[in-house]
């Protein structure tokens, strides 16, 4: 096992990661912004390193500050989180250029699952299911429009190197291809550096339902069941929840399946997302997969009474699995909501400030992931989740009824600082959801008829 591990990130996954380490009996390093001096992370790690001033490429991005900190501490391994470099083959491949242990997959692993292109063909070739699309970028814009005439509208124009909903395009009509594809390749190469893109037919009515699977060094490959994620606002998640409520044994058996066939097709190792779109007949397809711990992990955690984030660590010093796919069971269902520092009534916006009031909601199967405290300031250099409230239940009904009284019992509070509470409380509300009857254009229909709350 490790003796030291740096943290390249901040927020509440470095603290989620900070807490795995020291139930290993791992010494900790955290390293931080200057805007993230007085941050909880820093104050519960064993040794604080800063980076750089609060801009991300000065300071989260900044990799030769980042490998200077776990060199100068003595670190033998870095665990990224998510987002930041926790996708990066460069990073992983300079961490082990100096002896340092990158916690994700092998370099060349990430770099084929980073371009979605390059996704879709090695998934192909191992029997998932895709769309009707391109595998390969798409040229010109005459061959989008030969090939959304052939595959029908709506289609997807979906930037190669992207993620995190961001890079993407739906066409409803002719007209409109061409200067998608020129808007599309433009974005594109302003988000990722990267121009590349790929066109797909556009599922309406679909759910996204993703995959847990976890693979060691030795062969092993499990999955640890779905989630569904289909309450989303601009294409990113806001709600999840483990099981998902349309998807029985049968189907949960063949996406699981699926999911660990594309892991060990490409090599996979450590924890990762396989993500599908489904439909109402219960077909599935592949869409992509995330190299590296998710941000709804804890859903999870929860149904299967697994600790993924000690899983990570486990196999990235080389030891095998403690998992086997028939020890595997999801028990009672899990829902977790994000909350992030935004206005839902100004279109999501970021709302940064000082929290003067910050009251957390408890009782029984109730966990609260986050980093923030009464007194806090929401930076605005960064991502805006400030919380994670995640409970469980024996069914769906009973965990719904407890997110509710939690919701309930979360009190936030700062001058300018909006946050997505009471969007979350008049989500649970609705027939729909209460149901289990939503698609991922649920949260724009809901938000079209209802407006938003204050």
């Amino acid at each position: 096992m490790f003796r030291k591990v740096l943290v390249a990130n901040r927020g509440e996954i470095a603290l989620r990661v900070l807490r795995a380490c020291k139930e290993l009996g791992i010494r900790t390093v955290a390293v931080y912004s200057t805007a993230d001096a007085d941050s909880l992370p820093v104050r519960l790690a064993d040794e604080s390193v800063c980076i750089g001033p609060p801009a991300s490429r000065l300071s989260y991005l900044n990799v030769p500050n980042i490998i200077g900190a776990a060199l100068k501490t003595g670190a033998d391994a870095i665990h990224p989180g998510y987002g930041f470099l926790s996708e990066d083959p460069y990073f992983a491949e300079i961490c082990a250029d100096n002896g340092i242990t990158f916690v994700g997959p092998p370099p060349e692993v990430m770099e084929h699952l980073g371009d979605k292109s390059t996704a879709r063909k090695l998934m192909q070739d191992a029997g998932l299911p895709l769309l009707p699309g391109t595998v390969s970028p798409i040229v010109s814009a005459e061959e989008a429009l030969s090939l959304a005439d052939e595959i029908g509208y709506p289609v997807v124009l979906k930037a190669s190197a992207g993620g995190g909903g961001r890079g993407i395009t739906v066409v409803q009509r002719r007209e409109d291809l061409p200067e998608a594809v020129r808007a599309t390749r433009a974005n594109a190469q302003a988000l990722f550096k990267d121009a590349a893109v790929y066109l797909e037919k556009y599922l309406t009515g679909a759910r996204h339902i993703e995959v847990q699977v976890m693979a060691d060094n030795y062969g092993g490959v499990v999955h640890l069941g779905e989630r569904d994620c289909s309450v989303q606002r601009r294409k990113q998640k806001l709600i999840e929840e483990s099981p998902s409520p349309v998807v029985d044994a049968d189907l949960r058996r063949r996406i699981g399946q699926a999911a660990v066939d594309g892991a060990r097709f490409v090599g996979y190792r450590g924890a990762g997302t396989m993500e599908f779109l489904l439909d109402g007949d219960g077909r599935f397809w592949f869409m992509e997969m995330n190299a590296r711990i998710q941000v709804e992990h804890p859903v999870t955690e929860m149904v299967t009474g697994v600790d993924l984030v000690r899983e990570q660590l486990r196999v990235a010093a080389g030891e095998p699995m403690s998992l086997s796919q028939d020890a595997i069971e999801l028990r009672g269902h899990a829902i977790e909501c994000r909350v992030n520092a935004e206005n839902a009534g100004a279109g999501f916006a970021p709302t940064p400030g000082k929290l003067d009031r910050f009251d957390t909601p408890g009782g029984p199967w109730v966990r609260l992931d986050t980093h923030c405290l009464a007194g806090s300031r929401v930076p605005p250099y960064y991502d805006s989740l400030i919380a994670k409230l995640i409970v469980w239940g024996p069914d769906r009904d009973a965990a719904l009824d407890r997110m509710a009284r939690a919701l309930d019992e979360f009190h936030i509070e700062g001058r300018g600082v909006h946050t997505t509470i009471e969007l979350h409380r008049r989500v649970l509300e609705h027939p729909d959801f209460r149901a289990g009857n939503v698609t991922t254009q649920f949260l724009d229909q809901y938000l079209s008829t209802n407006g938003t709350p204050p």
